[in-house]
């Protein structure tokens, strides 16, 4: 099991591409480089690029509203090609909050935009021939009555150093979840609990399976949660508290908040809908203290080493190929350190 974390940039950015060149020393395996509204992940993803070796590097996550599917398969190639095929093209849709209010695009119908969007890429990466593609969301070039009525369809002027990217999408409804099982190389669920896995995702996962093009190999899983090792390290786990009443009570519109169903789903309906009342009403403290103790564990990796060891079997053997940690360092640790210490764990 491969080791991999979210990098924490909006501020010192030169100072986190030093943090990673650590990291990558600690034996990561793995940085995914986050896209909200603040600077474009892509540009980091280069400068990364330029000051690593090993580490691989992923967008976490790019929305597919928000480049075309063109554009996504030649800032994946171009990023593959100065980190010498060390590029993983972590997707989304995002809500419509982002997508109508920060990028002007209507968000209509994720589930098919992101698989055409995976479907038009991989045609631009084979490079085989000019790309055409009529697709319910995606049209290559625009159809007659639309636009000059000049485009051609066209390929990338540049081979890319791999025939494909490694896709991986991020998703936790269930029509989302069967596509990505049928059609992307990784997936990137958030607040993941291998134990719960089956019983939420199981059907969607297997359904996706079945239809999935055996070329693509199995599905790789990064997921994970807050780490900390030690004898008291359980008492870290808090730290997440705040990040779980955030995402449930105040990630996306009311009725149109993926992690607060997806808890919901896990069997704390109620306690959701508690958590998102009290955020909206500005009661941050109350919805944080709303998160009921057990999901609180079961969404992070906080104990003793044989606690971890234990979590980390669920984990692989809920399929997870890439254990996604947020380090905790205690006294005299380091994030690097902690993640060192992971790496031998896992062996």
């Amino acid at each position: 099991m491969k080791i991999s974390m979210q990098l924490k940039y909006d501020g010192d950015i030169v100072g986190a591409a030093a943090q990673v060149t650590e990291l990558e020393r600690a034996g990561l395996d793995l940085i995914w480089v986050p896209e909200a509204y603040g600077y474009d992940a892509p540009s980091f993803m280069g400068f990364l690029a330029a000051r690593t070796e090993r580490v691989e590097i992923g967008s976490g996550i790019l929305s597919v509203y928000s480049r075309t599917p063109a554009l996504l398969a030649m800032t994946a190639a171009g990023v593959d090609a100065l980190s010498g095929g060390r590029c993983h093209l972590g997707l989304g849709s995002s809500g419509p909050q982002v997508v109508e209010g920060l990028h002007g695009v209507p968000f209509t119908a994720p589930v098919t935009r992101t698989r055409e969007t995976i479907e038009v890429m991989r045609a631009f990466w084979k490079r085989d021939k000019p790309v055409s593609y009529e697709g319910a969301s995606v049209r290559l070039p625009l159809p007659e009555g639309q636009g000059s009525g000049l485009g051609i369809p066209m390929r990338l002027l540049t081979p890319a150093v791999r025939p494909s990217v490694p896709v991986w999408v991020a998703a936790l409804g269930p029509k989302n979840v069967r596509m990505v099982a049928e059609t992307a190389d990784g997936w990137l669920p958030m607040f993941f609990v291998p134990e719960w896995c089956d019983q939420v995702w199981g059907p969607a996962l297997r359904a996706g399976a079945a239809a999935r093009d055996p070329r693509l190999g199995p599905l790789r899983i990064s997921a994970g949660g807050l780490l900390a090792i030690g004898p008291d390290a359980a008492r870290a786990r808090e730290l997440a508290r705040g990040q779980l009443a955030l995402f449930i009570g105040g990630m996306g519109a009311p009725g149109y908040n993926y992690y607060h169903d997806l808890v919901a789903r896990y069997g704390y309906a109620k306690e959701a809908e508690t958590i998102q009342r009290l955020f909206r009403a500005g009661d941050r403290a109350g919805a944080a203290a709303a998160v009921p103790d057990a999901l609180l564990e079961a969404t992070t990796i906080c104990g003793p080493e044989s606690y971890v060891r234990d979590r980390l079997a669920a984990y692989r053997e809920a399929g997870v190929t890439h254990l996604q940690v947020v380090p905790v360092p205690r006294d005299g640790e380091s994030e690097a350190s902690v993640v060192a210490r992971l790496k031998e764990i896992t062996g």
